[in-house]
């Protein structure tokens, strides 16, 4: 059973908004992420998000073809991701994590994500890195160091992975007191390795310039 917990608990401080209950295309961007799994056919959708959020987005446990359950966050990510993983129903195998505010993830590009990890345990979206990368000071200025491109990606979510596998993965950061941005790097402290994917157009509303740019991605993609 495929399963996927929607992290969506921080403060949106950077965005200045609740970009998570902004609407991209007249439908809050934190639904347009549940609907995206919801159409990929996860069995049960986990959103760790404050009650003051779910109901500003419009969400509850009775407005979907499948269970859409409700979790508090913690306080940093990874606690909130463990809360999410926590509540999962019985006979979960293959879990993703997605971040609520990476709305235009598709269900094509969950599914392809997902049958990556269905063959290697551990999948995630990612893209490679593209731009020319710089070092720079403490006052912002340039250094004159070449940054090598090769083989760098930029992480992306969903990430998706065996439950067991996943759970091994946080036990360890918890018994070692690590912090991790992402479950990649949880995998990473088991040794394990993750199988990148390129998941299209998915970007991450973090600053209120993009969610002017989701809107138009949202408006031309096929």
């Amino acid at each position: 059973m495929f399963c996927a917990v929607i992290v969506a608990a921080g403060s949106s401080r950077r965005a200045g908004f609740d970009k998570l209950a902004a609407p991209l295309a007249g439908v809050p961007v934190l639904r347009r992420s549940v609907d995206a799994f919801v159409a990929a056919g996860a069995a049960t959708v986990v959103v760790v998000c404050p009650e003051s959020r779910w109901e500003a987005t419009g969400l509850s446990e009775g407005a979907f073809s499948v269970p859409v359950l409700r979790v508090n966050g913690g306080a940093e990510r990874q606690d909130s991701v463990e809360a999410g993983l926590a509540v999962l129903p019985a006979g979960t195998r293959m879990v993703a994590v997605h971040d609520g505010a990476r709305p235009l993830i598709t269900p094509a590009g969950i599914k392809a994500c997902l049958a990556a990890a269905e063959k290697t345990g551990a999948a995630a979206c990612a893209h490679p890195v593209v731009d020319t990368l710089k070092r720079a000071d403490a006052q912002g200025c340039s250094l004159p160091e070449k940054v090598d491109r090769t083989g760098l990606w930029g992480m992306e979510t969903p990430q998706i992975f065996r439950l067991d596998l996943l759970l091994r993965a946080y036990e360890l950061v918890r018994t070692r007191n690590l912090v991790v941005t992402d479950e990649v790097s949880a995998l990473e402290a088991l040794g394990v390795a993750t199988q990148l994917v390129p998941g299209g157009a998915n970007l991450k509303i973090t600053l209120p310039g993009d969610l002017e740019l989701a809107e138009l991605i949202w408006k031309y993609r096929p």
